[in-house]
């Protein structure tokens, strides 16, 4: 009998109230890309009628942890994923649902070999935020860093 691990994005909404609250949806999620979407919702609108900054923040975010977690899952047990800082830029109007894609700004196996070397490696996971004419309505840079279990 083989048992079923959860998906990044069940593991996501398991652990992080803010995911379930916008109800994000995840698109998808591998070592190389992942790909949310927050669906246009009145609650979280902003003054002008699109998702608020805050919000659009919170997908681009968690699109980056959702990355994170597919590229380094595996070293979980010996390492923590957090973010360390982030920027974001706020382009155009962004109007009804938005989608934010993420990719990792280095290769996983770098990352993993300064782990290795008993480094706490820090990466940048670069977001592209998106409404659904294909136009970039923001970008976000946040930085991680694994940190070693203790």
């Amino acid at each position: 009998m083989s048992e079923t691990l959860p998906s990044v994005g069940e593991m996501l909404a398991a652990t992080v109230p803010m995911v379930r609250t916008l109800n994000l949806e995840f698109v998808e999620a591998t070592p190389e890309r992942a790909v949310l979407r927050l669906p246009d919702q009145p609650d979280f609108h902003n003054h002008v009628g699109g998702p608020h900054a805050g919000a659009m923040f919170t997908l681009a975010e968690s699109a980056s942890g959702a990355i994170v977690l597919s590229a380094f899952g595996d070293q979980l047990g010996r390492a923590v994923p957090l973010a360390v800082r982030a920027e974001i830029g706020y382009k155009k109007l962004a109007k009804g649902p938005v989608t934010a894609t993420a990719t990792l700004g280095r290769p996983a196996a770098e990352v993993v070999a300064e782990l290795d070397a008993g480094e706490r490696p820090e990466f940048p996971v670069n977001v592209a935020i998106t409404r659904e004419d294909g136009a970039v309505t923001g970008e976000m840079s946040i930085v991680w860093t694994l940190r070693p279990q203790s």
